[in-house]
């Protein structure tokens, strides 16, 4: 089976992952989504419509041999690939002091080595019109308290990124990150009733409600379109004003 379209998404039965996966089968786009879960990539798929076309692999992001099976999987089942979605990532929160090289191995392993590779693995088969989409974070637009190796590999996708705009847009394969704040979704939802949280995050955004996937996903979807067509190596800030306004909103202030 082929479609006209073809994207690979990372963590795709995520939360995040989950609307990505939707928004861009929305747009008629054939979707491979990876996860370490069968069970919840099968949920994905069959909570979307008929029409779509969907199919999973099974796997551990940072295996040796992911990037590949990924890779042949997507070309095997539709034929190309048009787009590449780096949402997969680790969530470790923690001061430089006391972040253990474990903890070090984790993060670098899901959230950069592993976006890297796979970027690697798709390049030779993508050219005009293709793009590849990593989901950073306002963290590595700007550092945040306790965030240790979780902001500098946020902050390392943008290198990342940008140096493979330069490198291959000429070709037509255009790179972006889509950058969001803080995003509801069960994974986060503790969080939101810590007052110092609160503060932060709500207490500084300019805006009236909270983040939620699908404004990401919907970020994702237009930069995987031809609308998006001559943004390439470009940072896009999802977060309501928060990364740029530094407003304290007034249902915080006092």
């Amino acid at each position: 089976m082929s479609k006209s379209e073809v994207a690979i998404v990372t963590g795709a039965a995520g939360g995040i992952g989950q609307a990505i996966v939707a928004a861009l089968a929305a747009q008629g786009v054939a979707v491979v989504g990876t996860g370490r879960d069968e069970s919840r990539l099968r949920a994905l798929g069959d909570g979307l419509s008929p029409e779509a076309a969907f199919s999973h692999v099974v796997a551990d992001i940072t295996a040796a041999d992911a990037p590949r099976r990924i890779v042949e999987h997507a070309l095997e089942r539709f034929g190309r690939i048009s787009y590449l979605v780096n949402n997969a990532g680790a969530g470790v929160w923690a001061p430089v002091h006391e972040t253990s090289d474990a903890m070090l191995d984790e993060v670098i392993g899901i959230s950069l080595r592993a976006p890297f590779r796979l970027s690697r693995e798709v390049i030779p088969h993508m050219g005009k019109g293709c793009a590849i989409v990593t989901i950073g974070s306002t963290f590595g637009i700007m550092g945040g308290l306790d965030g240790g190796i979780y902001c500098a590999v946020k902050a390392a996708l943008t290198g990342l990124t940008q140096t493979m705009a330069a490198q291959y847009g000429e070709q037509g394969i255009r790179a972006n990150v889509v950058a969001p704040t803080v995003v509801r979704t069960p994974m986060t939802e503790a969080a939101w009733d810590y007052p110092a949280f609160q503060r932060i995050n709500q207490g500084l955004t300019p805006f009236y409600r909270d983040c939620l996937p699908d404004d990401v996903a919907n970020a994702v979807a237009f930069l995987c379109s031809a609308k998006g067509e001559f943004i390439n190596g470009q940072v896009l800030p999802i977060d309501g004003g928060w990364s740029t306004t530094r407003m304290i909103n007034p249902r915080f202030a006092a």
